[in-house]
């Protein structure tokens, strides 16, 4: 017996017609009760009248916030996460108690961890070091408030090691085994897809320990309906595998945001 889905606007790529803070109220006008955001500050450690703002925003819209990337560079842009860079996992660290701060204002509990590039001139086997004991840092620190550290398969960026949905457990168990274990794979169908990934298959093994669900269509990252990716049925297999959170609408709108939406209606 599977329940509605409760979807959530990811206001990085939804609603970017405005600015950060007037996206919430947005989402809202639009019909949701919930977002999620990339890190929504230029720096790992914003000032506090910018997280201010950010809170305020939130609350003011009457949305609940379930899901927040930390920290992860320049994005868009160059940077895929800074947790693996051994000149650049500091930043993160650092980022860590802002976002549990974030985390006790709004009732946010999954948080995003971007793993970083591959940087030329040292050794994987050192970033991954280094990415393990970040993740564990970061999953330390959320767990003061329940929440998860999700780690996520990304596609279009051929120096992110992690592309497929096995890739991204290793770490996972990895993190497990180092003593972290609310530590959890962030499905993103669309990236899957894009990898080759079988989302059909991953989802049918791994549906009942997925973290967190992101979706957009495949080919081309827009709203569903838009490429040739089954997401009905992906998310109804989804859910009878034990799936129950939030699906994040992390697409690019071909059209307007609001526009974009007229799939959920349907």
């Amino acid at each position: 017996m599977s329940h509605t889905l409760r979807y959530t606007a990811n206001c990085s790529l939804l609603f970017t017609e405005l600015p950060v803070n007037e996206r919430p109220a947005a989402a809202a006008a639009a019909g949701f009760d919930a977002v999620e955001f990339w890190w929504p500050f230029a720096r790992p450690v914003p000032g506090d009248a910018e997280v201010d703002a950010f809170v305020t925003a939130i609350t003011d819209a009457g949305v609940r916030l379930t899901g927040l990337n930390f920290y992860a560079g320049e994005m868009p842009g160059p940077d895929r996460g800074v947790l693996s860079l051994p000149d650049r996992a500091q930043e993160f660290r650092d980022n860590v108690d802002v976002v549990v701060d974030i985390a006790r204002r709004t009732g946010v509990a999954a948080f995003n961890a971007l793993y970083g590039l591959r940087q030329d001139g040292i050794d994987p086997a050192e970033q991954d070091r280094i990415a393990l004991e970040s993740i564990g840092i970061a999953a330390a620190g959320v767990a003061a408030v329940g929440g998860t550290v999700l780690i996520e398969p990304i596609s279009g960026a051929d120096a992110y090691p992690l592309s497929t949905a096995a890739d991204a457990l290793r770490v996972v168990a990895a993190a497990h085994a180092a003593g972290a274990p609310n530590v959890a794979l962030l499905a993103d169908f669309f990236h899957l897809a894009a990898n080759g990934d079988d989302v059909a298959a991953v989802v049918d093994a791994h549906a009942a320990e997925f973290g967190h669900i992101q979706i957009a269509d495949f080919p081309g990252r827009g709203e569903p309906g838009t490429g040739t990716l089954p997401l009905d049925e992906l998310l109804g297999a989804a859910q009878t595998k034990g799936y129950d959170g939030y699906v994040g609408l992390e697409y690019k709108p071909t059209v307007s945001s609001a526009e974009s939406l007229g799939w959920l209606k349907r």
